[in-house]
This record gives C-alpha cells, sequence and structure tokens, in this order.
C-alpha cells in the first residue's frame, strides 16, 4: 500500500502529516507513507495512485479515521472512495 500526502510547506502540514503517517504505519506496518510538498494552500491524500482527499476541495483537514478506512479498504482490494467529512484548520472565536 502505498500512501502519499502533499501539503503546503507551512507549520500546519508537518504536525499534520506526522500524526496520519504515525497513525496508518501503527495499523499498517507494510505501508509506504511518504510526504510531499504541494500546492499552496493544499492537503492532499493518495493512496495507490489514487486522490482520495483534497483540502481545496472540501476546506479542511482529512480525520484520521477516515484515511485509515480508506487504506484498509485499499488493503482489502475494495473500492476507495472519497474523503469527504473534514475539519477546518483554525476557529476563530
Amino acid at each position: 500500500i502505498g500512501v502519499w500526502i502533499k501539503g503546503e510547506n507551512n507549520d500546519g502540514y508537518e504536525p499534520r502529516y506526522q500524526e496520519l503517517a504515525q497513525a496508518i504505519r501503527g495499523k499498517f506496518r507494510e505501508a509506504e507513507v511518504s510526504g510531499f510538498v504541494g500546492r499552496r494552500g493544499s492537503f492532499e491524500i493518495e493512496i495507490n495512485g489514487q486522490l482520495v482527499f483534497s483540502k481545496l476541495k472540501s476546506g479542511g483537514f482529512p480525520y484520521t479515521e477516515d484515511v485509515l478506512d480508506a487504506v484498509q479498504k485499499a488493503y482489502d482490494n475494495k473500492p476507495m472512495e472519497k474523503i469527504s467529512r473534514s475539519r477546518t484548520s483554525c476557529i476563530i472565536l
């Protein structure tokens, strides 16, 4: 299983990448998880070459459990759906 996470090179990308990478590697030891610098404002996840999440389209970051579910589907050779749920990147009170 190959998981590629692309995001803008800023302070918010690295912690979210590390959180997801750790969760994926913890559940799927054989998964190859790689991080790349992407477009401004982006945070995109591809699994085996299929785009399953885009912050540019959803407006926020994915929930870890949704990403793990998508990786599980890839592992089980089941069709993957795009992740539609997201959490906002910041909240202004």
